[in-house]
């Protein structure tokens, strides 16, 4: 194991105040007790966006490697557990699109969207079959495909989202609203025949 869990009362301690052990010695066995509360997040971060525990797995650790060399540029801004989650939600994205080589859409405008047919587009998205929707998923984008999932799997505000991604809550409502039409157009072309 890359990061090894240290005895004593420090397991006790806030997530912040083990980052502060962290940044202040650059202490692996302290990270070690980050490690072990956050990689199972981490992890099925990675697997719902990999769909490959193999991969999944090596990212996981990738991920935690970059978050501890990268620990004195943690300001404590937002919450360990969002910075961590941005690192994964980047680390991840960055590895599909090298594997896929597929450019990202560009950020459109929110304007001329009303609440309503945000409405209409997540009622549809939430009404799909169940058993359908992880082949559904597979077929879109990793971004749009990430973005549903931190939403509706994580359950995760708008603010959550906006802070994660680093973007306007303009851009995020654009950025689902178009997952969604995606998501239910690939149902449309793998379900046709149905009603």
């Amino acid at each position: 194991m890359l990061f090894k869990k240290k005895g004593g009362n420090n397991s006790e301690l806030s997530d912040e105040a083990l980052v502060d052990l962290v940044k202040g010695a650059m202490d692996a066995d302290t990270f070690g007790l980050l490690y072990d509360r956050f990689a199972p997040k981490v992890y099925r971060k990675c697997l719902s966006m990999t769909r490959d525990k193999d991969i999944a797995h090596d990212l996981t650790h990738d991920i935690f490697l970059k978050a501890f060399l990268n620990m004195n540029k943690f300001d404590g801004r937002s919450k360990f557990g969002t910075w961590l989650y941005r690192i994964t939600y980047n680390y991840c994205l960055d590895h599909l699109r090298r594997k896929q080589r597929d450019p990202v859409a560009p950020d459109v405008d929110f304007q001329g969207i009303t609440p309503r047919d945000e409405e209409r587009n997540e009622e549809q998205l939430l009404g799909l079959r169940a058993d359908r929707l992880e082949e559904v998923l597979a077929g879109i984008d990793v971004t749009d495909r990430a973005i549903l999932l931190f939403k509706y799997q994580e359950d995760m505000s708008i603010k959550d989202l906006t802070e994660l991604l680093e973007m306007s809550e303009s851009a995020v409502k654009m950025r689902l609203f178009r997952a969604r039409e995606r998501a239910l157009a690939q149902y449309k072309v793998l379900y046709s025949e149905d009603p």
